[in-house]
């Protein structure tokens, strides 16, 4: 039983109360496996810093003093990282606390309930995963979640959440959400977990829900964090709830659909900063990327970097270790987002393209690492193609060696010379017999053995050795898990996969004959007929409710242009028009994306069509561009791919002549401004609104959809100018990375 303080009211005042953080440490899945044999998740570095000093950090920015970790498997090294972090050092202000929970200790809600047993909190805390990288200011939403409590004391839970783009690389397409909330509350009436594979086209929401909120919002634009702010009974939920595995499908969802608990849960939409879990490898390139692109500033390389490494970083965002330890050739080219750590040596014509590479590791004579991220004292050895895969510490690559995409090479593999592995392959080092550590992340000893068992095959089939384990797909593995763990949804999880075959060919699990069974006291919504962006039924933002017409879209369009033309003309700050657009938007319960296609709809069609062209009309864009530019970053949900998506075929609704209630639509691919694109494009790059990925990103878009026709060809003029810009960019490195060389030698 738990002490009887940790229920009693706080006596001190909330200006002494100290902010507790409690992180569970362990995956509790298989993700990362064979990689985290012989190290947790929460250990595995991420530009060269453990996961975990990345957590620490995002939890110091928002003003925690007391950190639990809670670990089971693995927890010796856990404690020693812990122990070794500059924030166990006296005058830190945050003190960490590790604590080992027992064996049988196997979901979040395991450790939840060890949590309780312990009586560790002693009032609100926040809950978050060991393979957080977060900016956001969580004080701030901890103010919130308190001054709730102070009216509502069955506010148990604050889930922060972050508006984003259809085609954000930090969402999930294989583990993404409904969230169902009230307009004017934000809080969380129904939640539905969605799986890539199979896809779901209906959400179903209990009819009362309805009833009893006449005003609510139906959502999957939302990223969810996995940053809870609790009350202190959580806990002890879980303790009376023991099938609360999960804390999303099986804890949030219970709480909401229980008639005996009567609790509320609430949504913190967080409009600025960056957060994201590393929760499988697609994310973990997807995190690793954004932290070299800036996003999580001031958790940057060669400012804040966890680890306490100190980077150069250069013009495309490269990044390299500044103790003068790292020898790059003259002829060696390092590409733009890469990071390359300290006493690393690449040779002569080898290529490191948007990869991070470890410390003291070697890149042989035309070695390529594309994509790809290598852990500290790994050598390659010449001639070696690496692509999309993520190789361990201290393996050995030998010469002519090609490592196709989604790769995971585990810590201490040697490979032979000449080894080809195909895509989505995974390697290990044999197990030692004598286990010190005897623990593991992801796999029990049994499974491991399972894997032992059958190796002469697939040893045969690959050329490696007996010190080697190929971990090969069990025949059975794919039907084990129904949700977010099925095989075939995994693929939306890891890296190098589009899975665009499954998109092509899953004809949906859930048919309007077999969800229509149980719908007396439900409300189906059809959410494959709502608008949408990306590949999949669920991929995008979802529109309040089918009550939101046509006519009240059409009214707030025509509201969001007076109010531009009102910025425009009365020269309004940034801030400002950002926040009357947001109140406009909380006002129309319509979807981010509408708000960020008239954006830049109008501010496209606020740069004047100068004569003649040349440097006078390059001059009125960089000006147009420079003033209104960041409003598009400034209104939430900021995704840069889209964005260049709606400038190649955005549309600006304007009143007609005579008649308010009606709209023309112009497409920029079919108007005059259309010769602009490119100057608008290069505009946006130089100001930082879009980054080099993010138009390489929207280039490879794919063109199937579009009608043949003048808009068509117009959409194709626009790639072709894209075409060109990435060119500039290539020969641009090239030339940076010839000047890189020769100040190397």
């Amino acid at each position: 039983m738990a002490p009887k303080s940790a229920g009693k009211e706080k006596l001190i005042s909330d200006e002494d109360e100290v902010l507790q953080a409690v992180i569970l440490a362990d995956s509790f899945n298989k993700r990362f496996r064979p990689l985290t044999t012989r190290k947790p998740r929460c250990l595995l570095p991420i530009c060269n810093a453990p996961l975990l000093d990345w957590t620490f950090e995002s939890l110091a920015l928002a003003g925690v003093q007391e950190i639990f970790v809670i670990c089971r498997s693995h927890a010796e090294q856990v404690k020693t990282t812990i122990a070794e972090s500059r924030w166990s050092k006296p005058g830190s202000g945050i003190k960490i606390v590790p604590i080992m929970t027992a064996k049988e200790t196997f979901s979040p809600g395991d450790a939840l309930r060890d949590i309780y047993t312990r009586g560790l909190v002693t009032g609100d805390f926040v809950l978050v995963m060991g393979d957080l990288v977060s900016n956001i200011r969580i004080d701030e939403v901890v103010k919130v979640h308190k001054e709730r409590r102070k009216v509502n004391k069955d506010a148990i839970m604050t889930m922060v959440v972050k508006e984003s783009g259809a085609r954000h690389r930090t969402r999930s397409k294989g583990d993404s959400s409904v969230f169902v909330l009230d307009s004017e509350t934000s809080e969380c009436l129904h939640y539905e977990s969605v799986t890539g594979y199979p896809s779901k086209s209906l959400a179903s929401i209990p009819r009362e829900i309805l009833a009893e909120h006449p005003d609510v919002e139906i959502r999957n634009d939302l990223i969810d964090c996995c940053i809870d702010v609790c009350s202190v009974e959580v806990p002890s939920l879980f303790q009376d709830n023991f099938d609360y595995l999960d804390i999303r499908r099986d804890f949030v969802h219970g709480v909401l659909t229980s008639d005996l608990l009567m609790k509320n849960i609430y949504c913190y939409v967080a409009k600025d900063g960056y957060a994201a879990r590393v929760q499988d490898t697609k994310s973990y390139d997807s995190v690793s990327k954004d932290i070299l692109s800036r996003w999580t500033f001031p958790l940057v390389p060669d400012n804040n970097h966890p680890a306490g490494h100190v980077y150069e970083h250069r013009r495309g965002n490269k990044y390299i270790a500044r103790d003068n330890s790292v020898i790059l050739a003259r002829t060696s080219k390092i590409g733009n987002n890469s990071l390359v750590g300290s006493s690393t040596q690449v040779f002569e014509n080898a290529q490191i393209l948007s990869s991070v590479i470890g410390r003291n590791c070697i890149i042989g004579p035309g070695t390529i690492v594309d994509n790809s991220y290598i852990f500290d004292g790994t050598k390659i050895g010449a001639g070696c193609f690496i692509e999309e895969s993520i190789i361990g510490a201290g393996v050995n690559v030998r010469d002519d060696t090609r490592i196709e995409k989604g790769c995971l090479i585990g810590d201490g593999v040697v490979l032979n010379p000449a080894l080809h592995l195909g895509p989505f392959e995974r390697l290990s080092r044999k197990r030692d017999d004598h286990n010190t550590d005897g623990e593991s992340d992801d796999e029990s000893d049994s499974e491991t053995e399972e894997i032992e068992e059958d190796q002469a095959a697939a040893r045969a089939r690959l050329g490696v050795d007996d010190s080697t384990l190929v971990w090969t797909r069990r025949a059975t593995e794919d039907d084990e898990d129904d949700g977010v763990e099925n095989a075939k949804n995994q693929r939306f999880m890891r890296i190098g996969d589009d899975a665009s075959d499954l998109e092509e060919s899953d004809p949906g699990s859930e048919t309007e004959d077999s969800a229509s069974e149980d719908s007396d006291d439900d409300s189906d919504i059809h959410l494959g007929n709502l608008p949408t962006s990306s590949t999949t039924s669920l991929d995008t933002t979802i529109p309040v409710l089918p009550s939101s017409s046509t006519q009240a879209e059409s009214e707030f369009r025509y509201e969001v242009t007076l109010s531009l033309e009102r910025a425009f003309s009365e020269g309004h700050s940034v801030d400002n028009a950002a926040v009357e657009l947001k109140t406009l938007r909380m006002a129309s319960n319509v979807p981010i994306a509408r708000v960020r296609d008239s954006v830049v709809a109008a501010i496209v069609e606020r740069i004047n069509i100068v004569e003649g062209g040349g440097l006078p009309q390059r001059k009125e864009i960089a000006a147009v561009i420079g003033r209104w530019g960041p409003l598009i970053e400034k209104i939430g949900g900021f995704d840069a791919v889209e964005t260049i998506t709606v400038l190649q075929a955005c549309s600006t609704f304007v009143p007609t002549l005579g008649n308010g209630d009606s709209f023309h639509q112009v497409h920029c691919t079919t108007s005059e401004r259309l010769p602009l694109f490119g100057q608008i494009l290069a505009a946006l790059y130089q100001d930082d609104i879009v980054e080099e990925d993010d138009i390489r990103t929207w280039h490879k878009l794919s063109t199937q959809g579009i009608p043949d026709g003048l808009s068509k060809e117009n959409m194709m003029k626009c790639w072709a100018i894209g075409a060109k810009m990435i060119e500039q960019f290539d020969e641009q490195e090239s030339d940076e990375d010839d000047g890189d060389g020769e100040d190397s030698e």
